[in-house]
């Protein structure tokens, strides 16, 4: 039953025993989650559940009266078996009550009640929402309980004279969301508190443009078919008042920035945003008064609006380096089992208690059990087992470790029950110096966001300078029309149409490449892919399937269904190869009884009396078995190819060897030959072993010059920092180890499957396994540099055919006015009119 990860099922056996043994055949789904539920368990009088977990919450919610929680699902479409099966953690609830979990993640309010943020697991439609908010009826003293299904993360609030925390997170785990600590909670409030400012003023904005612009209609209707001048004079100082209320406010930030700018002599373009504002404001307003139409206040509210607008979109972008300082958070548990410190080394009946990492200091012994996460760093001091390190090196083989050996944060306990002694926590770990590589990488600004910056501090002064000749020039012969020339010059040479014409054609070439699939964070990504430079491959996960698989096999069938009834009482990445291979064929794996693991060598058991040995040559040799020759030319092959080996043994006699190995990606050599045709230098960096580094780079087309094996997370990062300085850089990966790499790149890129960490830090993220998506992106990119150098240009034409004709009082401001909007919508209409990574679409869809 264990195989199946299900918990404990005595009471419903006993419920079912005697029934009718013909239901066992029906397909019966859990009345809570929706899983098939197993034969055993079928009731055919009531409710049939996969596990005692969908149970237990099944019986709460009815003794609760939150029975109409299915019919809630049912509404919005959700699928509990999307999240599986309701499981009991067994945490120890009562970390949630510790000082130290106090202090660093619950608030006190003023009318003496408290509250937090708590991550919850299982999260997955909005039924989840509608249960979660009603943890009050089922925990007498929670007050209050939110839930934002985008973060997973809900705010309880509670009293606690009538409750403590560790009951509602008891609760939260009774309806199947196992909490756990929300991290870096003030850092989210903070960018809560920004967004809500941002979009009120985007609000008020929008709100007062869409006011003007009615006042405006009003305005020109009136003056071609006549209107009495009390109610133009009216209008008009309404029009001065929105207008007014739209720059003193949502519009300060303009105003702002460019005094900011003057103070720090780096003058960018709020300058001439600022100045043209404020010049068409005083200018309108003292063209009201006079009562003249050439005002511009609806122009004015409605580039407040647009470029406010522009400015959220672009600030959402630009949060990749503030991410990076909770990456740490998604590799490392949020608790630690900590051990008694006159407990004895070994003691497996020492008191144990789970406490806030943050209370982990250097020095304190710490339990890991099986299937746990590393939470420190630190030395084993009791036990011997296997850890998972690929999440720091890359490394897909686990690695054996035993008393003396470091274990680092973030790795996972595979073997046996493992003690630790912390030597170095949070940030200090192995794992946190990677995600400052990654925090400090993603701050550098990039080269073409540089030249950016320098080609702005060019323009905007250029453009200041030539509204100061024009009013000069026009000055000593007509004032009306130096002010309106130079009016007309900021307006029409207002930064919205250039600045447009490349986020215009990066968004819309984000939104194609999106239903591709493939997500882009920003527009720099799309420019740099666009020119030839080298590609840096991370092996597992990329070129690779990145799990290991049963490529060869040489053997009965009757050999294949013993290694698989061997290998279902190891955790080992072989073993799971190994039954996912027999899973595929007939007949059933039998059941082996006396089983035994021997860590770094195999499993060793009886089956009907016979005995079965499956690992290492090494390992069968030890036990006396003989290896015929075509066993051992068979393994030999399998080496050869880049398999590792697993030989088989019944009684004394090796009988069949399975090659296991991590396949290439089906398209792999493929898009390898196309990037290399298309001018891209390819090289492999990878934490496996080099020469399996070699052998892969030899079946893709890379030379063994370039493949290079071994590499921790460090060598990665200064390797692509070494080819990042000399010409464009992508890097192509999907684990934590590779986040530094990622974003030290000139373009990081992290594949289907990636970890957080490596999303987090990457410029892209292509939902699919495989390299064709890295071909679809370069060649996407190059289609979007050409629609925004059209764009550039037609923009820059504009510009320079409007400021001629300003400058030579050939333009007034309303005709500035007019002409500046429509070069937007030249550009819009451009973009959006452009295939970039449609065309791939297109020819999908082609019979």
């Amino acid at each position: 039953m264990s195989t199946l990860g299900i918990g404990p099922v005595d009471r419903s056996r006993s419920a079912v025993a005697g029934r009718d043994a013909t239901a066992a055949t029906v397909s019966v789904g859990c009345a809570h989650c929706g899983l098939p539920v197993p034969p055993g368990l079928v009731d055919t009088a009531g409710p049939s559940f996969c596990c005692e977990g969908c149970r237990s919450v099944h019986e709460i919610l009815q003794g609760c009266g939150l029975e109409r929680y299915y019919a809630v699902r049912e509404a919005v479409g959700g699928d509990m078996s999307v999240a599986g099966p309701v499981r009991a953690t067994g945490r120890d609830l009562a970390v949630f009550d510790d000082p130290d979990f106090a202090a660093a993640n619950v608030e006190a309010l003023p009318d003496g009640t408290c509250r937090t943020e708590l991550y919850l697991e299982r999260v997955h439609c909005a039924a989840c929402v509608w249960l979660v908010e009603r943890l009050p009826r089922l925990v007498p003293g929670c007050i209050e309980s939110r839930l934002s299904i985008g973060s997973q993360t809900a705010v309880v609030r509670w009293d606690p004279q009538r409750t403590r925390l560790s009951e509602i997170a008891r609760g939260l785990e009774r309806l199947g969301y196992p909490p756990h600590a929300a991290r870096d909670r003030s850092v989210r409030e903070h960018r809560r508190q920004e967004d809500r400012t941002a979009m009120i003023r985007i609000a008020v904005a929008g709100a007062i443009a869409g006011n003007v612009m009615l006042i405006a209609f009003a305005l020109y209707g009136g003056h071609f078919h006549g209107m009495e001048p009390i109610f133009r004079r009216v209008f008009g100082g309404a029009s001065a008042v929105l207008a007014g209320i739209s720059l003193l406010w949502p519009g300060r930030v303009f105003f702002t920035g460019a005094i900011g700018s003057i103070r720090t002599r780096r003058i960018h373009m709020d300058v001439p945003i600022a100045i043209g504002l404020g010049a068409g404001y005083a200018w309108s307003t003292a063209a009201t008064i006079a009562g003249s139409l050439q005002v511009y206040f609806d122009s004015i509210a409605i580039l407040v609006f647009l470029l406010l607008l522009g400015r959220w979109i672009q600030s959402r972008q630009q949060r990749r380096g503030h991410d990076a300082v909770a990456l740490l958070f998604a590799v490392t548990p949020a608790t630690a089992r900590r051990i008694d410190a006159a407990a004895t080394a070994g003691d497996v009946a020492a008191p144990i208690r789970e406490v806030p990492l943050e209370a982990v200091v250097p020095g304190d012994r710490l339990e890991v059990r099986v299937g746990d996460v590393v939470p420190v760093d630190g030395r084993i001091i009791a036990g011997r087992s296997r850890l998972d390190e690929a999440i720091l090196t890359g490394e897909s083989d686990p690695i054996e470790r035993g008393v003396g050996d470091p274990a680092h944060a973030g790795t996972t306990n595979l073997g046996a029950r493992l003690e630790i002694l912390a030597e170095s926590t949070g940030r200090q770990t192995r794992a946190g110096r990677i995600m400052d590589l990654v925090e400090r990488s993603a701050r550098e600004r990039p080269p073409v966001v540089r030249r950016a910056d320098r080609l702005a501090a060019i323009f905007v002064p250029v453009v200041l300078l030539l509204a100061a000749v024009t009013l000069a020039i026009w000055w000593p012969t007509d004032r009306g029309r130096a002010v309106a020339s130079s009016m007309s010059l900021l307006i029409i040479t207002c930064p919205c149409a250039l600045g447009l014409a490349t986020p215009l054609a990066v968004i819309a070439a984000l939104g194609q490449a999106a239903r591709r699939r493939i997500l882009i964070k920003g527009g720099e990504a799309l420019e740099l892919l666009s020119r030839p430079g080298i590609l840096v491959l991370d092996k597992t996960g990329t070129l690779t399937l990145g799990r290991r698989r049963v490529a060869a096999w040489n053997g009965s069938p009757e050999a294949l269904a013993a290694a698989a009834a061997l290998e279902r009482h190891s955790a080992h990445p072989i073993a799971r190869a190994i039954l996912e291979h027999a899973a595929e064929s007939e007949p059933a794996p039998p059941v082996a009884d006396a089983v035994t693991e021997t860590i770094g060598g195999g499993v060793a058991g009886r089956i009907d009396g016979v005995g079965w040995r499956i690992g290492r040559a090494s390992f069968l040799e030890a036990g006396g078995v003989r290896i015929p020759r075509e066993i051992a030319e068979a393994a030999r092959g399998f080496a050869r190819d880049g398999l590792s080996p697993v030989l088989v043994a019944r009684d004394q006699l090796a009988v069949a060897v399975a090659g296991v190995g991590d396949p290439l990606q089906p398209d792999s050599r493929s898009s390898i030959q196309t990037l290399q045709a298309a001018g891209w230098r390819c090289e492999i960096l990878s934490g496996d072993d080099p020469e399996l580094v070699r052998r892969t780079g030899e079946l893709v087309g890379i030379p063994a010059r370039r493949c290079r094996g071994g590499c921790t997370p460090e060598d990665k990062l200064a390797r692509v920092r070494r080819l990042a300085a000399r010409r464009t850089t992508v890097v192509v990966g999907d684990g934590v180890n590779d986040a530094a790499a990622l974003a030290a790149a000139t373009v990081g890129v992290a594949v289907h499957g990636g970890a957080e960490a490596s999303l987090q830090a990457a410029d892209v993220y292509l939902d699919r396994p495989g390299l064709g998506g890295v071909v679809e992106l370069i060649d996407g990119a190059r289609r979007t540099s050409r629609v925004i150098t059209r764009n550039l240009a037609t923009s820059l034409g504009y510009n320079v055919v409007g400021g001629a004709l300003a400058m030579a009082g050939l333009m007034d401001p309303v005709l500035a006015a007019i002409l500046m909007p429509a070069s937007s919508l030249t550009v819009i209409t451009l973009s959006y009119r452009s295939r970039t990574f449609g065309r791939i679409e297109a020819a999908e869809d082609e019979p």
